[in-house]
């Protein structure tokens, strides 16, 4: 157990930060995984909302700090040409 006041507020602010982060990183991988759902699914109806939806749920999670912005951008980037590969016929 900590014992100075300074380490024990230290352990409070990380675990406030941990569950806070762990939020949103789940809530961003859901998102990621209905986008990915509706590609496997060919359902093109609904595909561009769901990608500008987890795109910018993304782009939350870096601008909070939760993950890094390097990061966000190759997910994004990823995520992107998953869609563009079904949305786009190959020639």
């Amino acid at each position: 157990m900590k014992k100075n006041k300074s380490a024990i507020k230290k352990t409070r602010q990380s675990e406030e930060k941990r569950v806070r982060n762990s939020h949103v990183k789940s809530t961003m991988k859901t998102r990621v995984k209905k986008v990915v759902a509706a590609i496997e699914s060919k359902a093109t109806e609904n595909l561009g909302a769901l990608f500008k939806d987890a795109a910018s749920y993304i782009d939350t999670a870096a601008s909070k700090g939760v993950i890094h912005r390097n990061s966000a951008a190759r997910k994004v980037s990823r995520l992107a040409k998953k869609v563009n590969s079904i949305s786009q016929p190959k020639a």
